[in-house]
């Protein structure tokens, strides 16, 4: 027992295991009465952030980035307590009347803001890299989420949008807009140079802002950003499965990264046949969505997080075994 404890302690992912069980209880006790998208955008503050971080651990840094990486490292797990602490307080201590929720989602709110600085230092340093370009909008899009959860909790009606409209917002870009651009920008570093990649890169960044703009102003906006997306994520799926073929990876790193793209086309083949499943088994999307969230959450994004965490780690300890003969 105890040496299994030991090597818990000793996983690579061990920062994210604290914020992994309260996210457990989160999701399974009834005493958190909260909705889907809380507990979605709890799981992501207490687990998906840990992991960008830890993804972020092997990045050259300069001294700007090393003194925003030490604050962003420390003060992730006490922001999150903050966030779970204003999602209680609108839910459970009956103080959603108050400004109470919303001075606490600050907190949250500045953290994101240290995810942005470390991000455009990224892209200032990047010397028009796109693979970090891709990875710095990434992690500015984290801020812009934490901007939407604080008008979310402070019930901040909004360019006609209302506060469910904000949650999903910030559902949005912690999910989707932020770690798409950072799994292209990953596969970005290992991968050789194609004519086609920089488009790529592009688009992920244009993407989530079209989507964005559509959920609030025009629903065709919207519909063009979620396709434009969704072909960004076919085309890194694609290329990054026949790279798992091809290169012998940690089987860890290529186990988790499997899982991620598996998990994302189970969510297209459901989006196809959801019309033909709607008819046969009487649901409608409100069934689905809890089948959708999870895929994408859960499989994709914390599979792809995970993946993608071994897979540096591999590398950078290839690399030393390199020097080392």
């Amino acid at each position: 027992m105890n040496r299994s404890l030991k090597q818990l302690m000793k996983s690579l992912l061990a920062p994210a295991f604290p914020g992994g069980i309260i996210t457990i209880l989160i999701f399974y006790l009834d005493y958190f009465q909260f909705e889907l998208v809380e507990k979605f955008l709890l799981f992501a503050a207490f687990v998906i952030v840990p992991l960008v971080i830890l993804l972020m651990n092997h990045d050259e840094k300069n001294k700007h980035q090393r003194m925003v990486y030490a604050a962003m490292k420390w003060l992730q797990f006490p922001a999150a307590l903050l966030t779970l602490a204003s999602v209680m307080s609108s839910k459970m201590w009956g103080l959603e009347s108050t400004t109470i929720p919303g001075i606490l989602s600050l907190g949250w709110l500045l953290f994101t803001l240290l995810l942005g600085i470390y991000g455009l230092t990224t892209i200032m340093i990047s010397k028009g890299k796109a693979a970090e370009l891709a990875i710095g909008a990434g992690l500015v899009y984290f801020f812009i989420g934490g901007i939407w959860f604080t008008l979310y909790q402070y019930q901040v009606n909004l360019f006609q949008a209302n506060p469910a409209t904000h949650a999903l917002s910030s559902l949005h870009f912690h999910f989707s807009s932020a770690i798409v651009p950072i799994f292209i920008g990953a596969l970005g570093r290992i991968m050789t140079k194609k004519s086609w990649y920089p488009w790529v890169v592009a688009i992920d960044i244009i993407g989530p802002i079209l989507i964005a703009i559509g959920m609030i102003f025009s629903k065709p906006i919207e519909y063009m950003g979620v396709t434009l997306f969704a072909c960004n994520i076919v085309i890194y799926t694609a290329y990054l499965l026949a790279y798992l073929r091809k290169n012998a990876l940690d089987n860890k790193a290529t186990f988790f990264l499997g899982l991620s793209c598996l998990a994302f086309y189970t969510v297209a083949v459901l989006s196809i046949l959801y019309p033909l499943l709607k008819k046969i088994f009487f649901l409608t999307i409100l069934d689905f969505i809890p089948v959708y969230g999870s895929l994408h959450a859960f499989g994709f994004v914390l599979c792809g997080l995970i993946g993608w965490v071994y897979t540096v780690d591999f590398i950078k300890r290839k690399k030393m075994v390199k020097e080392n003969r």
